[in-house]
């Protein structure tokens, strides 16, 4: 027997019965098919998080209000209301002396119904500063951009984005029309360039007001959200994180760091913290795919069991002519194999298929995802796969060659 008739042998067994073989190959399938949509999936995920940072820039550090400890978040990511920035704190940074910080801008954040006669919108708007098409690389397309009288004036003005516009206006032209924020009438002076959807918000669903008219009149606080100070090149954040800190610290009277009301974090950071947790989900991932495949080759070195059970008869007659144990072997092993390897074919063809769907489907959404085809994980996927046939199959190949020959030809 060669090689070639075991492999035929293998054929024949899996169409004589086809539902059988196909339930036997399914957790292989499942499990092979599973680690290359983890793997896809989380490359994807990882670089829509990279063009995140490109779209913001690479050489921006935020301050948070609240303290955190050195590799977690600031109690106000969790929804925790800290009131320790001010807006005297951005402009303070923004004309101090450090030649590194280019500018800086400052956030607040509230939502509402918005409406323009008898069109509403639930949408989310900001209060910026000035500096905020220069600092998150926004432009606007059509109009302008509130000045900084405007802002120090609490002008009721508003800069839309693409998306808000068009469910509002469709094709018509909105400068110069009037939306209802919070019960009070907005003049629209801009319209932002479509820039897509992004990890952590959209600005083309979002709206932009001066930061003072939102924290007086929209929202009523004194305080702000977010700061975030544009470095003049990537090598000074780190001198420049030290030197915002000293330089707040000194505002807020702190003398020891462990007093800290705020934090400061350059994207970088934010970055590796992101890709550390997804990392994590992905290994979490391939573990359960793992499970799959245990299952799966469980399942089909029972079934080769029960192969070996039926063809009794056949193993003492290959016997009786001449075959020796390790033909017996090769023959149930070669089988498995075969069982195996094109179940890990069909899993790595489905798991592909998969992931451009969900490629496409984020694109369809606005998030900036890449298709991601890891050639790794298909080399794996098919390795695993041989790996299972190997290791589940040795016992029925084993048992099978062990039989007496003169036992097997009178097996009924």
């Amino acid at each position: 027997m060669d090689i070639f008739e075991a492999i035929n042998n293998s054929w024949q067994m899996i169409f004589k019965n086809k539902m059988r073989s196909f339930l036997t190959m399914l957790g292989i399938i499942i499990g092979v098919m599973a680690v290359i949509v983890v793997m896809s999936v989380g490359s994807g995920a990882e670089s829509l998080i990279l063009n995140e940072v490109k779209s913001i820039g690479s050489n921006l550090i935020s301050v948070i209000p609240g303290k955190a400890e050195e590799d977690g978040p600031p109690s106000s990511v969790f929804g925790i209301v800290i009131t320790s920035l001010k807006y005297e704190d951005g402009e303070a940074l923004a004309n101090s002396a450090y030649p590194s910080i280019e500018s800086v801008s400052m956030y607040v954040k509230g939502n509402d119904r918005i409406s323009w006669e008898d069109k509403k919108v639930d949408t989310n708007f900001n209060g910026v500063s000035e500096e905020f098409l220069e600092v998150d690389n926004a432009e606007v397309e059509k109009g302008r951009f509130f000045s900084k009288e405007e802002e120090l004036s609490q002008s009721k003005v508003v800069v839309l984005g693409s998306g808000v516009a068009e469910k509002l206006f469709g094709d018509q032209n909105p400068l110069g029309e009037k939306i209802k924020i919070k019960n009070s009438n907005f003049t629209i002076i801009g319209i932002l360039k479509e820039k897509g959807g992004g990890l952590t918000q959209n600005q083309d669903d979002e709206l932009f007001v001066p930061i003072k008219t939102a924290q007086n009149i929209l929202l009523g606080i004194d305080y702000i959200s977010l700061m975030r100070i544009k470095v003049d090149k990537t090598e000074n954040i780190e001198k420049t994180i030290s030197q915002v800190e000293d330089f707040l610290r000194d505002r807020h009277n702190i003398e020891d760091p462990k007093d800290d009301d705020f934090t400061v974090r350059s994207v970088q950071e934010a970055l590796k913290a992101l890709e550390t947790v997804t990392m994590a989900i992905r290994f979490f991932l391939i573990a359960i795919s793992a499970i799959s495949l245990i299952v799966g080759g469980f399942g089909i070195m029972n079934i080769m069991l029960a192969t070996v059970e039926e063809r009794i008869n056949e193993i003492g007659l290959r016997k009786a002519v001449g075959a020796k144990n390790y033909h017996i072997t090769l023959q149930f092993l070669l089988e498995t194999i075969t069982i195996t390897f094109l179940s890990g074919i069909i899993g790595i063809i489905v798991g592909l298929l998969i992931s451009v769907l969900v490629a496409i489907i984020a694109k369809s959404l606005g998030f900036k995802w890449d298709l991601v085809i890891s050639i790794p994980a298909i080399i794996v996927a098919t390795f695993v796969s041989i790996s299972v046939g190997v290791i589940f199959g040795l016992a029925p190949a084993k048992k099978a060659s062990k039989l007496n020959p003169i036992d097997a030809l009178r097996y009924e």
